[in-house]
């Protein structure tokens, strides 16, 4: 019979390699060691078991060696299972070994687990980075506005990286002295003839308080004029007035035709008591007659002088109407 003893056992050894080199990185262990950093096969199984990946610390361990960093398998280890960025970090303090810059593995590692790109920063400490703010608009006391833009040159300060206020903040204090700075200006032109007042004026302020950056310089790129505040203000000023005047004489004129409304309701009411009046006088003159109180010679007076009224009244109209027609033909 054929025997199948050595074939399982060649079978088995294969597998055991695969899984030997699946869960042990062993080449990685190798490059390790080629590289002169001792690590142990067990330390690579721990990882394993600890579900971290042995290559995102390995690596950089090398790396860190190579640059002659001093950094031990459970910083970097520690780092990566708390979420950060094994390789940012690493590179961040090799960048910064290389340039001189004083940074501690665990101030890099809080760095990066603030969520700031602690290599950025080290970058941003040698290479110093231009922040561009938009037009910033500001009003002279002579009413003309002014629009200035400014280029901020700032330093990343790695040690108020954590806790410190970011580019927005930096903006918005620069802004908001140029604002100031252009509204205690007496004239726009101030502004146009020595527009570095301005960068000198902001700059002296100290913006840079509290913020992950070190203001190197304030320089005014470009200023341009925009409208004359103050005229528009003006205009709109005598255009309110001048509603307010008008609703002032509406209000007026409706008091007066209230009033005038007023007056002819009461002359109607007059010459309604008049009309009564008027309709009492035949009466009141019979009973006259009939009590011996008027006689017919009184009553014919009387008469006389209401024909001598009514006579009076013709000519007044006629003598108005002849003076219309005069006036009509010169």
């Amino acid at each position: 019979m054929f025997d199948f003893m050595p074939i399982v056992i060649i079978a088995i050894i294969i597998i055991a390699v695969i899984v030997l080199f699946t869960f042990v990185p062993v080449t990685l262990w190798i490059s390790a060691l080629a590289a002169g950093v001792r690590v142990g096969l067990f330390t690579l199984v721990g990882m394993r078991l600890r579900r971290v990946v042995p290559s995102r610390v390995i690596n950089p361990l090398i790396r860190a060696y190579k640059a002659g960093l001093n950094i031990s398998t459970n910083q970097l280890e520690s780092h990566y299972l708390a979420g950060g960025n094994v390789d940012r970090v690493v590179n961040a303090l090799i960048a910064a070994h290389r340039a001189n810059i004083e940074l501690s593995f665990e101030r890099a590692a809080a760095i990066d687990l603030a969520g700031r790109d602690v290599l950025e920063a080290v970058q941003m400490s040698v290479n110093p980075k231009v922040i561009e703010t938009p037009f910033i608009a500001g009003i002279a006391m002579d009413g003309i506005e002014v629009k200035a833009l400014a280029r901020i040159t700032v330093r990343a300060n790695i040690d108020r990286l954590v806790g410190g206020a970011g580019e927005e903040t930096i903006i918005a204090r620069v802004g908001e002295g140029v604002v100031s700075t252009i509204g205690s200006s007496k004239s726009h032109k101030q502004i146009l003839e020595n527009p570095d007042t301005i960068s000198h004026t902001v700059l002296d302020k100290g913006l840079d308080a509290g913020t992950a950056f070190e203001i190197l310089s304030i320089d005014i790129a470009d200023v341009d004029i925009g409208k004359n505040i103050g005229a528009i203000l003006q205009t709109d000023q005598a255009e309110a007035d001048k509603n307010i005047a008008q609703a002032k004489a509406e209000e007026r004129r409706a008091i007066a035709v209230a009033q005038e409304q007023e007056m002819v309701a009461k002359v109607q009411e007059m010459r309604a008591e008049v009309v009564r009046a008027e309709a009492d006088v035949p009466n009141a003159i019979a009973d006259a007659l009939r009590n011996g109180n008027f006689g017919v010679m009184d009553y014919m007076n009387y008469k006389n002088i209401g024909a001598d009224t009514d006579m009076r009244n013709t000519i007044g109209k006629m003598n108005e109407s002849h003076h219309d027609d005069d006036h009509d033909q010169s």
